[in-house]
């Protein structure tokens, strides 16, 4: 008898449902994978759960299990942590019992083929590798974004992604590092994890307060998935700095205040995006490289202390709407599929 799945589907804006799904058999060079947990990402998945998503658009080419495009009914998801417990006739018998990553929608089980698959490192717990693809992220900002010795950075946007942005910074002598995110929870966690001041952007003496020496931020991040942010990123870094844009608008409407003091200020702004590496890279680093250094600094940062909520898979539609309606309540919020 086959494996009968449960897997969360978008099926419309704000509708969340668990449908069974029955898996194939499995092929002769892919593994069966049992999920443990998986992780809703705060930014790209409420984008698809409020409809804001880009229509036309390959869900992410780069992702195996990822394919189709953007539109209702999808399953969607890149974070799940799991066990294989069963192998096809053609793949090692060494794969069976590990305990896996993979860039998954969020479902009980699925298949694989191990290429697809990033074994946890047995130091590694795994609510902390729920964070990879987040921390995965976060590196390549720096690597974009490439902070100097005795930089003054900022960060906007404090979620999980500017978080764990920040504690790398926090790792670098830096002259300033500074956060910015209207919600109290996020600036707090913020400083805890080493920026030297988390400030709320709406409050009306944010460039005092602030207190960036010598005109401005040498390098910003902008994370915070409001177009908004963007602008004051911008008005906030210094002559001839660096711009890094790490948010996806999605359908979100970008009006840049380009007329004023950006073009004589000499601003450089940089598209970062996970799925690629830089140009300027690609001669030395790969993605196996890059995911050496991103299992490194999950085991230094520690980042499920930044877990601030758990459901059961059958209370998906839940999470979602907590997310939604209640964010000054969370960081992140995972699903457990053992329960």
């Amino acid at each position: 008898m086959g494996v009968v799945g449960r897997s969360v589907f978008f099926t419309a804006e704000r509708k969340i449902v668990l449908r069974n799904s029955p898996l194939p058999p499995l092929p002769a060079d892919a593994v069966l994978v049992k999920t443990r947990t998986s992780a809703i990402s705060a930014g790209t998945e409420m984008l698809i759960y409020r409809n804001q998503m880009p229509r036309g658009i390959d869900t992410d080419a780069t992702i195996a299990a990822l394919g189709g495009k953007l539109a209702y009914p999808l399953k969607y998801g890149y974070a799940c942590v799991g066990t294989v417990i069963a192998t096809g006739k053609n793949v090692a018998a060494e794969w069976l019992g590990r305990t896996v990553f993979a860039f998954n929608p969020h479902e009980s089980h699925f298949h694989a083929r191990p290429a697809d698959l990033l074994p946890v490192p047995p130091d590694i717990p795994a609510d902390d590798a729920l964070f990879l693809p987040n921390m995965e992220t976060a590196v390549n900002f720096l690597m974009d974004g490439q902070p100097v010795i005795g930089e003054r950075v900022t960060v906007f946007g404090l979620g999980i992604v500017g978080l764990l942005t920040t504690a790398l910074l926090a790792k670098m002598p830096l002259a300033q590092l500074i956060g910015f995110d209207m919600l109290a929870h996020r600036r707090k966690m913020a400083e805890t994890l080493g920026a030297h001041a988390a400030i709320d952007p709406a409050q009306p003496d944010t460039a005092s307060a602030a207190q960036l020496d010598g005109g401005g931020a040498d390098l910003t991040f902008e994370v915070s998935g409001a177009p908004a942010a963007l602008n004051q990123a911008i008005a906030f870094t210094g002559f001839g700095g660096r711009v890094v844009i790490g948010s996806w608008y999605g359908t979100k409407p970008v009006a840049l205040d380009l007329g004023g003091a950006f073009h004589r200020s000499r601003i450089t702004l940089i598209a970062s995006q996970v799925s690629t590496i830089a140009p300027k890279f690609s001669g030395r680093w790969d993605k196996t490289r890059r995911f050496g250094v991103v299992w490194q600094m999950l085991a230094d940062i520690h980042p499920a202390r930044l877990i601030s909520h758990r459901f059961s898979a059958e209370k998906a539609a839940d999470a979602y709407r907590l997310i939604d309606r209640h964010p000054a309540e969370v960081l992140q919020v995972v699903l457990d599929w053992d329960t």
